[in-house]
C-alpha cells in the first residue's frame, strides 16, 4: 500500500484529520495498512468490506447534490461521475484533499465540507467492526477511503493508458450514473403509472424533488420521510395515487414505530429507512402504508415488522386500518447462519403476525428478486468477485415483498419486472443499461376479502 498511498500521503492526511479534531489512526497505518499488499490483502479483504472501511465513507460522498446545481458533486475517484484528470496519483491526491477537507456543498440549506458528512460505523449494525475501530472510526474509514482510492487509479493507469480508460468510464457513467433517475422515472411514468400505491427504498433527496415537479407529481401524493437522510441521501418513499387516496397521507407515524423497537436490542436502522403513514381510501376505508429498506444482512427486517404490527395494535385509532407494506427485506435463500437473515424464516415471521404477502403465505426460497455481481471496481470488496462467479458469488436472492392483512386482502395477480416493462428476465444480471435499479420491480393487485 504505502508505495501507492504513500508515507507522505498519509502524514499530510494526519495533518488534516488532526486539525478537525479526529483522534489519531497512525497506529492502524504504521502496524497494518502500510504494509498490506493492495489487491490480495485490501481489494480483496473480505473483512475490510464487512466492517464497511471503505464503503462507508463512499457511500456518503461518493456523490453529493447540492442545492442549486444540476450537476453533483463528485469525489475525485475512478468509480462514479468524477470528470477531472485522475491519469496520475499526484492529481488525484492534490484534488481529493481539496474536495475532502476544503470544499463547501450546500444541502437543503445546510453548508457543508465532505469530511463533516461521514457518519461513525456502529458495532450494532456492523458486527464485524470492533469496538475500538468503531469509536475511531470517523478517521479510520476516511483513511481506508483514500487508500482505495488511490489504488483503484494506480490499477487504471497501470493497465490500461489514461487516454483509453478514462473516455470508456465517461460513457459507462453517462448511462449508469447520469440517466439513473431520468430512467427510473421514465420507467414509474410509463409504465406504473397507473399504480394506486408505490413504495421505494433508496431514494435520493433529487429524485423526490424531480418526481414531484413531473408527472408523477401530478399523478400522486409523493410522501418523503420527516427525518429526511440528506448524507447517505438514501430514503424509502411512498407514492400515493391522488384519485385513490385524494386526501393524500393524513399522519407519519414513523416515530411510533421506531419507539416501540425492542429496549434490550439495538435494531440496525438507519435514518431515512423507515416511513410509515396513514391515508384514507377514496372509499372512506382507512389505511397504514409503510415502505423500509432493510439492512445488508436483514437482520432488522423481522424487528422493524414486530414493532410495525405492535404499533398498529396498541393504538386504538389505528387498529382498524389496513396495512400495504412494500419493503426490501434483505432476505436470502442460503444465508450465513445466524448472521443473514432467511427468506422462510422470515415467512413464518410475517405469518405469525397475521399478514402474508404477494408470494403467498410462504415465499419460494428460488423465486429471485436480485440478480447483481460486483466488481472490484466499488467499495463493498466483500462482495466483489470475477466474472466467471459471479452466479455463484452473487447477489441473487429473494429480497422483496408487499405484506398485507391476511384476513383483509387475496391477491388477483403479482409480478416481477427486471426491464422496466412488467417483464422479469431470469439469469440475467442487472442493473443494466435500460434498467437502473439492482432490486427487481415487484407489483401485486390485490382484492378486498369480503369480512367474515
Amino acid at each position: 500500500v504505502s508505495q501507492v498511498f504513500t508515507q507522505e500521503m498519509y502524514d499530510q492526511l494526519e495533518e488534516k484529520m488532526t486539525k478537525v479534531g479526529w483522534q489519531s489512526v497512525r497506529t492502524y497505518w504504521d502496524d497494518d495498512f502500510k504494509n498490506r499488499k493492495i489487491i490480495s490483502q485490501f481489494l480483496k479483504d473480505p473483512l475490510l468490506g464487512s466492517k464497511r472501511l471503505a464503503s462507508m465513507p463512499d457511500r456518503i460522498t461518493n456523490t453529493i447534490y447540492a442545492d442549486g446545481s444540476s450537476e453533483p458533486v463528485c469525489r475525485p475517484t475512478v468509480i462514479n461521475m468524477y470528470d477531472g484528470d485522475l491519469s496520475t496519483l499526484q492529481k488525484w491526491w492534490d484534488a481529493w484533499q481539496r474536495f475532502m477537507f476544503s470544499s463547501k456543498v450546500t444541502i437543503k440549506g445546510d453548508v457543508k465540507v465532505p469530511y463533516s458528512m461521514l457518519q461513525s460505523i456502529k458495532k450494532s449494525k456492523y458486527p464485524e467492526i470492533t469496538e475500538q475501530e468503531e469509536k475511531d472510526s470517523l478517521p479510520l474509514q476516511t483513511m481506508c477511503g483514500a487508500i482505495f482510492d488511490a489504488i483503484l487509479v494506480h490499477m487504471m493507469n497501470s493497465v490500461s493508458e489514461p487516454t483509453v480508460w478514462q473516455p470508456l468510464k465517461k460513457t459507462m457513467v453517462d448511462s449508469l450514473n447520469k440517466k439513473k433517475v431520468p430512467n427510473t422515472l421514465q420507467i414509474l411514468e410509463s409504465t406504473y403509472i397507473e399504480s394506486d400505491i408505490i413504495t421505494l427504498q433508496e431514494v435520493s433527496s433529487t429524485f423526490i424533488d424531480q418526481a414531484k415537479a413531473g408527472n408523477l407529481g401530478q399523478k400522486f401524493h409523493i410522501v418523503a420521510p420527516s427525518n429526511l437522510d440528506t448524507s447517505r441521501d438514501q430514503n424509502s418513499v411512498i407514492l400515493l395515487s391522488r384519485t385513490t387516496f385524494p386526501g393524500g397521507a393524513s399522519a407519519e407515524i414513523s416515530s411510533s414505530v421506531e419507539a416501540s423497537f425492542p429496549k434490550d436490542e439495538e435494531v440496525p436502522v438507519s435514518k431515512g429507512d423507515i416511513l410509515v403513514v396513514t391515508a384514507t381510501h377514496m372509499d372512506g376505508i382507512p389505511f397504514v402504508i409503510a415502505s423500509f429498506h432493510g439492512d445488508t444482512d436483514g437482520l432488522a427486517t423481522k424487528p422493524v415488522l414486530t414493532a410495525l404490527t405492535k404499533t398498529l395494535e396498541s393504538d386504538p385509532e389505528l387498529i382498524s386500518h389496513r396495512l400495504v407494506f412494500g419493503l426490501d427485506a434483505n432476505t436470502y435463500e442460503n444465508p450465513k447462519p445466524k448472521k443473514q437473515q432467511h427468506v422462510v424464516d422470515w415467512g413464518k415471521h410475517y405469518l405469525s403476525k397475521g399478514l402474508t404477502s404477494c408470494w403467498g403465505d410462504m415465499p419460494q426460497p428460488s423465486n429471485y428478486t436480485t440478480y447483481n455481481a460486483r466488481t472490484f471496481l466499488q467499495p463493498q470488496l466483500n462482495k466483489a468477485c470475477k466474472q466467471s462467479e459471479k452466479r455463484k458469488k452473487g447477489d441473487v436472492n429473494p429480497k422483496d415483498f408487499i405484506l398485507f392483512g391476511s384476513h383483509d386482502f387475496k391477491v388477483a395477480e403479482t409480478w416481477k419486472d427486471n426491464t422496466g416493462e412488467k417483464k422479469y428476465v431470469e439469469d440475467t444480471p442487472f442493473p443494466t443499461l435500460n434498467f437502473p435499479s439492482d432490486h427487481g420491480i415487484l407489483s401485486t393487485v390485490l382484492e378486498p376479502k369480503e369480512p367474515k
